[in-house]
């Protein structure tokens, strides 16, 4: 077996078997954690037989389950917690060993609690999208800083494809890559996680004990998929028909319960806002409609759109186009209906529904369902200095500076502005925090502006996309004519555009600095 020591007290390795457990407990270990939800792949060990079989030997063991690229901070609270409690040393395991070590990272678990950090011209927590294509756009300036990234993942995701691989257009290796991979030239990794902020210190606290100090701080660690918000749903999540496009891991099970299904009742919900591209959980009911169409099974199923709010979209000038979808697929809409419960079971997904001025609860059995989780800010920003009444990091909506602490500046997921929260904003808002930073740096204040640009390519089927683009306050924004692209009416063209192009724009423009169509627009220009 593979044993990586992270420290005296605790190491980690790829998944074990049960009759593995009296070799690790020859090679000294007291318990064993395991951070893999059951049922994650196809013969794989349950917690409950590792548990046993740790038991028997005499070893302390402990369930933390966490799924893979939505990790949270209860999980990593859970970690700490077990880890508090079992007789050390600890084997924690995951199924390649990177879960587990980030966890431990939560935890506090992996470095001294007295380790002072370095100093840096800049600080940015958060190596997605956000952080790595911020951080390509200051060094294409400014070579020469000092830049740390402080991201714990191993793994890097293209999240838009997320929705293709649900309905089997991309495979989910298509959009991953190994961060380090992917960290600018120039620029230092610190492959810990943030812990909280102390911005009249200018310090970063990272979860291993660490702080680092900075002269500007850019915070974009991304938004919280809080599953835990819907009983029942951690708990049956890729398996009895209940899967998401949100998770690396469940979106191929989304395409296997579509292509499966042949009749019976599908759920597709949607939370309330905000969540990441809000138009992500018609995507995915429009992807599986139009398979079922093709597969000429369409009309023994029936298809329920579940959503909070009180609109389909939240820009007028889009929805005739999706409702002739919904009309054309059959879809039964139901507006301010949220999902609060589901027993994967029996198959019973419970919706409390908005009629006027009553609240009330509603069962719906289903075949298949696909969640959305809540989402909000993370843990360690809503509890800090910077954030905003929402919890998210407060900013200006044009500069994307903090309005208490000038050096401090937000993007992505995680920031406050009132834009739709798309990998598209990200394109436009990186380079405006760029070039506002190293002003910032120079004494100066910022000197370029954004206007709330965000696009939701919206796939009503394949091979066409209704191509929502947008500002602030919903203000049309195209970023084509209309005699090329109308983004009001389903387009080849746009699905060209997300099919073909935007991924290697994504990794090979926007994530290496080059700045396609999103120059910083100047304050005054």
């Amino acid at each position: 077996m593979k044993f990586t020591k992270l420290t005296s007290r605790l190491s980690t390795s790829p998944q074990i078997r049960p009759d593995e457990v009296e070799e690790i407990a020859a090679a000294g270990f007291r318990s064993i954690i395991c951070n893999r939800p059951d049922g994650e792949d196809q013969g794989q060990p349950a917690a409950q037989e590792i548990g046993a079989a740790a038991r028997r030997g005499g070893l302390g063991f402990a369930h933390v389950p966490a799924v893979s690229g939505s990790i949270t901070g209860q999980d990593g609270l859970a970690m700490k917690r077990a880890l508090e409690e079992l007789p050390a040393p600890v084997l924690a395991y995951c199924r390649s060993g990177a879960r587990s070590r980030k966890l431990a990272e939560m935890a506090g678990a992996c470095a001294p609690p007295d380790a002072e950090g370095d100093t840096y011209d800049i600080v940015i927590v958060g190596g997605g999208s956000a952080g790595i294509a911020t951080a390509a756009s200051i060094l294409r300036r400014n070579p020469g800083l000092s830049l740390a990234i402080v991201e714990p993942s191993e793994a890097h995701y293209y999240q838009p494809g997320w929705t293709m691989v649900g309905a089997g257009i991309f495979n989910r290796e298509f959009t991953r890559r190994a961060e380090a991979r992917l960290i600018p030239e120039g620029a230092k990794w610190i492959k810990a996680s943030a812990s909280g902020f102390a911005p009249d210190e200018n310090k970063v606290l990272l979860c291993d004990g660490r702080n680092l100090s900075y002269r500007v701080l850019i915070a974009c660690p991304g938004i919280k998929l809080d599953w835990d918000a819907i009983p029942g749903l951690r708990d049956t999540l890729g398996r009895n028909g209940v899967t998401s496009n949100y998770s690396y891991d469940f979106a191929p099970y989304t395409h296997r319960l579509v292509t499966e299904l042949k009749g019976g009742r599908a759920l597709f919900t949607q939370p309330v806002m905000p969540i990441k591209c809000a138009g992500a959980p018609q995507k995915a009911m429009y992807l599986s409609c139009n398979i079922w169409e093709r597969a000429g099974v369409l009309k023994d199923i029936d298809v329920q759109f579940h959503t909070a709010g009180a609109v389909l979209f939240g820009v007028p000038i889009y929805v005739p186009a999706l409702m002739e979808y919904i009309e054309r697929y059959g879809a039964h809409l139901n507006l301010e209906s949220r999902l609060v419960a589901i027993d994967g079971e029996a198959r019973i997904a419970t919706f409390e529904q908005k009629r006027g001025d009553q609240l009330t609860r509603v069962e719906e059995r289903f075949d298949m369902i696909h969640v959305v989780p809540p989402q909000t800010a993370p843990d360690f920003v809503r509890s800090s200095p910077l954030a905003a009444p929402s919890g998210f990091i407060e900013v200006s909506e044009a500069t994307l500076r903090h309005p208490r602490y000038p050096n401090v500046f937000a993007l992505g997921d995680a920031c406050s502005a009132s834009n739709a929260k798309t990998a598209a904003a990200v394109r436009k808002q990186a380079p405006v925090v760029a070039v506002n930073a190293l002003a910032t740096l120079d004494g100066r204040e910022p000197v370029a502006d954004y206007d709330g640009y965000g696009s939701c390519p919206l796939t009503v089927e394949q091979g066409k996309i209704v191509l929502a683009e947008f500002g602030y306050g919903g203000k049309p924004l195209p970023s084509f004519p209309t005699w090329l692209i109308d983004g009001a009416r389903p387009s080849r063209l746009s699905w060209l555009l997300k099919k073909t192009i935007l991924p290697p724009v994504y990794w090979h423009a926007m994530l290496k600095g080059r700045e396609w169509m999103v120059k910083p627009h100047m304050i005054g220009g």
